[in-house]
């Protein structure tokens, strides 16, 4: 391979080797910073004294006369305890279960690596530079072992440490709201950018540290070096897929059980604690949106960083050993995390929310600010660490590149994330007309409204998957695949505010129901349903800007596929092609099948368990009893568990049958299909679910004249509205979500298993 290095970089590798470190040592730095200013809220009330929380009593605007403040403050810490307990329980039984998990397909990737040359020991001819000696395949297989347990273990890290954070700050947002919408706000969403930046800073960190560890041994040889680290990606993919299946399942069987018999058999308010359900239904929030997104999301960017690593080692970065420029992806997203410490000020300290009107254009002004931002941070990234000429792989060819074509990918993925994501806040805000319309549609009962709802969803596909196909048009002309891998890194590199945005909404949620469980204000309740409500947009923004970097990530990971097994062109006419083709594109439906049958199956349960409560205890309906929320609380669990295994199952064997049996090119086009397949599901799925929910709430908050109109709560158009919410629910919280994963862990397996397919895949067809 030819390398041209037009001139040497600005940046030399020792100012490199300093930079990153620093940039995640600062943003760890910063959510601990954060974390600081949200323990300054107490949950206590012996801290707490006559004071409340530091506030005289003229200045907590709204608690009813009679209600006892320290009183409230403890039931808040107890509903507070309840609700960590319960789902660090979960997860740590979770996690005793993917550790075997983790065990056993580590033990897997080192056999079928280790394999490729007969366990052999020898150097041998480089794959992509067959002149040079590169370390043995077994060395491969050790380091590629050892890079999926590191990814595992920081994608776990990064779930629990969310959840535990989320945790400390539902009962402290509630508090807070007794001093005004603003306060109330900027606690949550100070919580949510504590797991935003130690996500991203703990994710760069540990990248960073494997490199330069697996350097010790592999020295020159880049090559294997960064083909090895791709095992990272598929730690994390692999924890997050669990993740968020298991923790959608339980979720989303608690919500549906509470909603379906305390709000539309008995009538009474969402979260009230005469429910069941309730405290279920809160654990579920911390354990599927902010345990199973971290780790979505982190798994998203560790596979866009690894796809572009591999790309890059194997051009004129790897062959001539420019560190700085082989560091770009990671360079990239040190100056992510600057940019987002930035943006964050903006939320927190430059404007202040004074009415809820303005909570929601606040949020999307992070989106906005920390973009603009970013795309300045992008151009000096790119004059600084890159050559001003240089080469790329090009599917066995190499193609000449200048440093702004980089700057044009990576901001193009940037910016087609802001496309996505203001598109799906169009979709699902019931600011806006698609969610008043479907809203307006509960007029004639649930079936109109699940009609529009699903129309909604359908059409909400279409912007963003214009905005994805312009970002790999530019990037790959500009760049080849290595331009499609920035531009997902674009898309992910403002991921500490995104995540911030994200995680304020389950944060918000659970501030609501600790307020109605603790017998706060129908004020105070009417602005946690504001946080809420906007909570509910930004968490489908999230998704969005997770399933649109999962289809850049799955195509770059696609192409280091092709490339790395040796595929000279994959034509959809070839019959072994095209079968793959169709049955990738079934995939995603086959495991939404999976994941909805399984909310179903825990849901019934629950709804059961739920009824027969309320049937059996005296005076639960009055008050005077108290529910039994643990045995709820043990169906969810009991139910995520068991039935996260299959949908899980199919996902980690379909590459490996796939590959072993039918070869390379069947499995390129598994893969082809799963992608194109998935991403309109999994947009589709996620705003149908989202438009529902803010529809529901549209007509419970009755902020218009037209809201009014459908309402109040308990009327014949709100009860349809919460059986489209419910509906929805394993739509937005586990299938939608979860589909993202799905095409991208295909792929990135794919790639780590590829040497072995390459050398000893297609069993079936050599026989025949």
């Amino acid at each position: 391979m030819v390398a041209v290095m037009a001139s040497s970089v600005l940046l030399g590798e020792t100012l490199t080797q300093i930079l990153i470190p620093a940039a995640a040592l600062v943003g760890i730095g910063f959510a601990l910073l954060q974390w600081f200013l949200v323990s300054k809220v107490k949950v206590s009330p012996e801290l707490d004294g006559v004071t409340n929380n530091g506030y005289s009593d003229r200045l907590i605007e709204d608690e009813e006369e009679n209600v006892d403040a320290a009183d409230v403050i403890t039931k808040c810490a107890d509903i507070q305890t309840a609700i960590s307990v319960g789902a660090t329980s979960f997860l740590f039984t979770e996690y005793k279960y993917l550790g075997y998990f983790m065990s056993i397909f580590g033990v897997i990737i080192f056999l079928f690596l280790g394999s490729v040359k007969g366990f052999s020991t020898q150097s041998e001819a480089c794959t992509y530079n067959p002149s040079k000696l590169c370390k043995p395949a077994l060395a491969n297989a050790v380091f590629s072992t050892v890079a999926f347990w590191l990814g595992a273990l920081t994608s776990v890290l990064s779930g629990f440490l969310g959840m535990k954070i989320a945790t400390f700050a539902n009962a402290r947002t509630t508090l807070e709201a007794r001093k005004g919408v603003g306060k109330a706000f900027i606690i949550a969403f100070r919580s949510g950018a504590v797991m935003g930046f130690l996500l991203a800073a703990n994710g760069l960190l540990v990248l960073y540290i494997s490199i330069n560890l697996f350097r010790l041994y592999y020295g020159d040889d880049w090559e294997g070096l960064y083909e090895s680290i791709t095992g990272y990606g598929l730690g994390g993919s692999s924890m997050a897929l669990f993740g968020r299946v298991g923790g959608g399942i339980y979720t989303k069987a608690a919500d549906v059980g509470a909603d379906l018999v305390g709000k539309v058999e008995r009538n009474i308010p969402e979260d009230d604690p005469r429910n069941p359900a309730v405290i279920a239904d809160n654990v579920g929030d911390n354990v599927g949106d902010i345990a199973g997104m971290g780790s979505d999301l982190f798994g998203s960017y560790a596979e866009s960083t690894c796809a572009a690593l591999f790309v890059a080692s194997i051009s004129s970065f790897g062959t001539s050993h420019d560190y700085s420029a082989m560091s770009y992806p990671l360079i990239i997203s040190s100056m992510g995390i600057v940019v987002c410490l930035i943006t964050t000020l903006f939320a927190t300290d430059i404007f202040e929310i004074k009415n809820v009107s303005e909570i929601e254009p606040s949020l999307k002004r992070q989106l906005l600010i920390s973009t603009v931002l970013m795309t300045v941070g992008i151009a000096a990234v790119s004059l600084v660490s890159l050559p001003s000429e240089f080469t790329l792989f090009n599917f066995g060819t190499t193609k000449t590149v200048k440093n702004w074509y980089l700057f044009f990918c990576v901001s193009i993925g940037l910016w087609a994330g802001l496309a996505i994501g203001y598109t799906t806040e169009y979709y699902t805000s019931n600011a806006y007309s698609p969610v008043q319309d479907v809203a307006d549609s509960c007029r004639t009962g649930a079936a109109t409204n699940v009609i529009f709802g699903l129309a909604l969803g359908y059409k909400s596909v279409i912007i963003p998957i214009f905005a994805i196909a312009i970002a790999i048009y530019v990037s790959f002309s500009l760049a080849a695949m290595y331009g499609i891998a920035v531009a997902a890194l674009g898309m992910l590199s403002t991921i500490a505010t995104g995540l911030a945005i994200d995680a304020y909404g389950p944060i918000s949620d659970n501030a609501g129901g600790i307020a109605e469980m603790a017998g706060m204000s129908h004020k105070i309740r009417d602005r946690t349903d504001a946080l809420d409500a906007a909570g509910n947009t930004t968490a489908a923004i999230g998704k969005g800007f997770a399933i649109g970097s999962a289809a850049l990530v799955s195509l770059a990971l696609f192409g280091a596929f092709v490339s790395r097994a040796g595929i000279e062109a994959v034509d959809v006419l070839t019959p072994k092609v095209f079968i793959g083709l169709i049955v990738g594109a079934m995939l995603p439906y086959w495991f939404s099948a999976m994941t909805m049958k399984s909310v179903g199956s825990a849901a019934l349960k629950m709804v059961e368990e739920v009824r027969r409560q309320f049937n059996s205890i005296p005076g639960l309906m009055e008050g005077r009893a108290k529910p039994d929320y643990a045995t709820c609380v043990k169906i969810s669990t009991d139910a995520s568990l068991k039935e996260m295994v299959p949908p899980g199952a199919l996902v980690m064997l379909t590459p490996l049958i796939a590959g072993t049996f039918f070869g390379v090119e069947t499995l390129a086009g598994v893969l082809a299909g799963s992608l194109v397949s998935g991403v309109q599901v999994a947009i589709s799925a996620s705003n149908t679910g989202g438009a529902w929910d803010n529809a529901k709430k549209y007509i419970e908050a009755g902020r218009s004249d037209h809201a009014r109109s459908l309402g109040p709560k308990g009327s014949d158009p709100h009860k349809a509205a919460v059986i489209g919410d419910t509906i929805g629910d394993p739509l937005k919280d586990t299938s939608g979500p979860s589909l993202n994963i799905l095409i991208k862990l295909m792929a990135v397996e794919s790639l780590v298993f590829a040497p072995f397919f390459a050398a000893h895949g297609g069993i079936l067809f050599k026989w025949l």
